[in-house]
């Protein structure tokens, strides 16, 4: 009768009394080799994980061993079924399964050097959470107590990747433990983080800042021998998950600026909460950025500080497997997880995932297994809703305290020392002035900044006809026997048209002449989101497709020799993951102008987390500037509710203290200026920039050649044809375009149309100087196509108040609604004609 894989995990009868292991392997390999692929494939239902012993309950195998292998399996269980689990069955390649099987099959030696540097961390952890709890009780603080083996992992997988050759490593972190981690691995002053607990200098913070433990830090890991790695904690807010693809986009940047070998240089880790792990959809639509092009890091080391508990859920509650990170095995990357009650198994992981990472250039996920020993925070109780697992808790002696028992050590005078530090650092933070500064920017940021913004921008971004016409020619160029698409030949055409001075500029074409000569000038460009290479709308084409080979070339790769680098990339179907990686790049590539495109701008509404936590706030918050440019598809053409509004009024309502630019350019040539503002300026700024869908080509939005020398970016377009107008009518976008055709069509110029180009920041100044050119017109109409309760109205409607003077002031626009657009295009049509008649009144 064969045996069954007993669920407690305990050697058998037989076992116990069999031959050696080595002895039933030299006579029977193959059976050998059949036990130990049941234990691979299936040795982690049955490992020692919980600390607490309450939940991750034991499984029999799902098969059964073969009778007279009891030996072997009482080996294969010492490897597969301790305080270390491995789940790698489901990735395909022999050779990652036979690296980690080759790790996995040895018994670990700790040196008692190491054990003493592992202690060393765990009494720091501990006491810096203990000193923060004795001297602030009852403040929050997302203690690490129950999970403190983070800090020797930590410290291990430094120590282990210097040598490996990383130099730089940027990592993002939940609250849980990020003040012990900004200390003992960041290596940032205690005294600082205390000073952070008396909440000194309040005015400095006044409409900004953040709570401490939503704040980053940097710092330099020292490895023992003499090797540093610069160091890189993300600000992070509430939404847990949401900086997942920030980090990735930082450590791609980092990547790229240190050339081929930046994915060995630049180490991303994750740390994740295991609620958060397993229930927010951002994570997922990251997860699988790790092997697209243009998104790889070379590998991100994923740890769960798994508290087997999400505030006050259980497991069953938040999880609907038997692992919070069985989400993971979507991908062929190998998932450890490991009982966080045992250091030696901690450390020894940490080693393991840090090789892998860099030998396989692959994720790699480390799940530490431990438990909370106080509330979801420390002004919570959670013997309220966790009675007995709180009472277990209390009855667990402190991890520093068993380990250094397990290990033998005399830690009192280490213990001590450790505290009286910690003790004299929080007197030291109780006398500081002002606030510390936790984190400093790498040099690359010197020559921009933030803060309030001038009403011209001095960079100049017009250039010389010639020059534009040189710039043109690039662009249409194709390498000799590259098979261009009948449609794609015909577009060219027209572009050499354009160049030659003969045909206006569209905005397709003014767009690609902006990055050629950025490009030539050394300025990289990034472009990403889903259809991106060829324009949602056929508009843009940076790359071409061979019709008979399918191979891709772009002539904006082929400006010059020594240009800046055009990456353009259609985006797996995600908004906030990409746009997420997008903010992030352009945090650490600030010389680079990286644009995110939204299919439709609506689309933008699965991205909102990053557009309100950080693109909007980062500044504020953190101090943490960026130039990420968000091109988001807008104009009401019939298409439905999901297809016409990108929302204006929500970026409108998120923007205060010149925090980012958010426009409309009616025309080509300002969107050419747009762009080379952006790129030019010292200032960086997030730019929202509201693209047309049916103006791409519209003739009424088209430019001469000539408009792309003028020397700015107008933040107001003025009406040149207007006769002695008596209303202005003040708007923004395609229905300006409507409201000159429909004036045109009637011959009646006495209404001045005047096109706000850029919303925020309000150009006051321009406008009032636009008003003031019509002193005969008495009434000045703000017209938009979006509903009333949407759009820039609510937003526009003060200022212009304001900026109008004693004239009257009076609105135009579909009326409120709960749903952006009407999916009927008869509808439309009946809206649209009622929108020019009120503006325009009546023929």
């Amino acid at each position: 009768m064969a045996n069954r894989a007993k669920s407690n995990g305990k050697a058998t009868a037989a076992a116990q009394t069999a031959a050696p292991a080595m002895e039933e392997t030299v006579s029977n390999p193959q059976l050998r080799t059949e036990v130990f692929e049941i234990f691979r494939r299936w040795g982690y239902l049955q490992a020692t994980l919980d600390p607490l012993k309450q939940y991750l309950p034991a499984e029999p195998f799902p098969i059964e061993l073969p009778e007279g292998s009891d030996a072997i399996a009482e080996e294969a269980r010492r490897y597969y079924c301790g305080n270390i689990a491995l789940e790698f069955s489901h990735i395909a390649s022999p050779e990652k399964r036979e690296w980690l099987q080759q790790k996995m099959e040895q018994l670990p030696v700790e040196t008692p050097k190491q054990q003493a540097h592992t202690l060393t961390g765990l009494i720091k952890a501990d006491i810096f959470e203990q000193t923060i709890q004795q001297r602030y009780l009852g403040t929050k603080r997302f203690s690490l107590e129950g999970l403190t083996a983070l800090i020797p992992y930590l410290d291990r997988t430094f120590e282990v990747s210097s040598a490996l050759g990383v130099e730089v490593c940027h990592f993002a972190m939940n609250h849980r433990g990020r003040l012990n981690v900004m200390v003992n691995t960041v290596g940032r002053s205690a005294a600082d983080i205390f000073t952070k607990f008396e909440d000194v200098d309040p005015r400095s913070h006044l409409g900004g800042g953040d709570v401490k433990y939503h704040q980053g830090a940097t710092g330099t890991y020292t490895a023992p021998d003499g090797k540093t790695v610069k160091l890189h904690l993300a600000s992070n807010p509430s939404h847990l998950e949401a900086v997942d693809p920030v980090i990735m986009g930082r450590a791609r940047a980092r990547q790229v600026r240190l050339g081929a070998d930046g994915p060995k240089k630049v180490l991303p880790i994750i740390i994740h909460g295991d609620a958060a792990f397993a229930g927010q959809g951002i994570w997922a639509e990251t997860l699988v950025l790790a092997t697209i092009n243009g998104y790889t890091v070379g590998g991100t080391i994923q740890i769960v500080v798994n508290n087997l508990l999400g505030f006050t859920a259980e497991p069953l509650e938040s999880n609907s497997s038997r692992f919070a990170t069985d989400m993971a095995k979507r991908l062929p990357i190998p998932i450890f997880h490991v009982n966080a009650e045992d250091p030696d198994a901690v450390v020894r992981v940490a080693a393991i995932a840090a090789e892998y990472r860099a030998t396989f250039a692959s994720d790699v996920v480390v799940d530490l297994i431990g438990y909370r020993r106080h509330g979801h925070s420390e002004v919570d109780d959670p013997t309220v809703t966790q009675p007995r697992r709180y009472a277990k808790i209390k009855e667990t002696e402190l991890l520093y305290k068993s380990y250094a028992k397990r290990i033998g050590v005399d830690a009192a005078p280490e213990i001590k020392a450790t505290s009286d530090k910690f003790l004299a650092d929080q007197a030291l933070g109780k006398e500081a002035l002002h606030p510390p500064t936790l984190a400093e920017l790498p040099d690359y940021w010197d020559k921009y900044k933030g803060g309030y913004l001038p009403a011209i921008d001095p960079a100049v971004t017009g250039l010389p006809v010639d020059e534009i016409k040189r710039l043109t020619s690039l662009i249409v160029k194709t390498p000799e026997g590259f098979n261009v698409h009948p449609k794609v030949k015909a577009l060219l055409k027209q572009r050499e048209e354009m160049g030659a001075g003969t045909k206006p500029f569209d905005f397709g074409t003014a767009e690609l002449v902006a990055y050629a000569a950025l490009l030539e000038k050394g300025t990289p460009v990034r472009l990403s989101g889903q259809d991106s290479q060829r324009g949602t709308f056929n508009q843009r084409h940076s790359f071409f497709t061979d019709v008979e080979t399918e191979k891709r070339w772009s002539p904006l790769q082929n400006i010059s020799p020594n240009q800046g680098q055009f990456e353009a990339y259609n985006s797996m179907l995600s908004e906030a993951g990409v746009l997420g990686f997008e903010y992030g790049y352009s945090r650490d590539f600030p010389e680079t102008l990286t644009l995110w495109e939204a299919q439709f701008g609506d689309f933008a509404n699965g991205a909102q987390i990053i557009i309100d936590q950080f693109i909007a706030a980062g500044e504020a918050k953190w101090h943490l500037y960026s130039g990420v440019v968000m091109l988001l598809p807008h104009g009401y053409e019939g298409q439905g509710p999901e297809h016409s509004s990108a929302r204006m009024e929500r970026f409108l309502q998120l923007c205060a203290t010149d925090n980012m630019y958010v426009t409309q350019p009616s025309n080509a040539a300002q969107y050419f200026h747009l762009l080379r503002r952006q790129a030019l300026s010292e200032y960086r700024k997030p730019l929202v920039v509201f693209t047309p869908k049916s103006m791409l080509r519209h003739p009424d939005a088209v430019s001469p050649i000539a408009d792309f020398g003028a020397e700015h970016f107008q933040t107001v377009l003025p009406d040149m044809e207007a006769k002695d107008p008596k209303r202005i009518l003040v708007c923004s976008g395609k229905i300006g375009h409507n409201l000159r055709v429909e004036r045109a069509k009637r011959g009646d110029y006495s209404n001045a149309i005047v096109f706000v180009e850029q919303l925020y920041p309000w150009p006051e100044e321009a406008l009032s100087k636009a008003l003031a050119m019509y002193p005969s017109a008495e009434e000045v109409v703000f017209v938009q196509e979006e509903p009333a309760n949407m759009g820039p109205l609510s937003y526009a409607y003060p200022l212009l108040k304001r900026t109008a003077g004693n004239r009257r002031v009076l609105r135009v626009s579909r009326s409120a609604a709960a749903s952006p657009a009407t999916g009927s295009a008869k509808a439309h049509e009946l809206e649209e004609k009622m929108l020019l008649e009120l503006a325009l009144g009546k023929k």
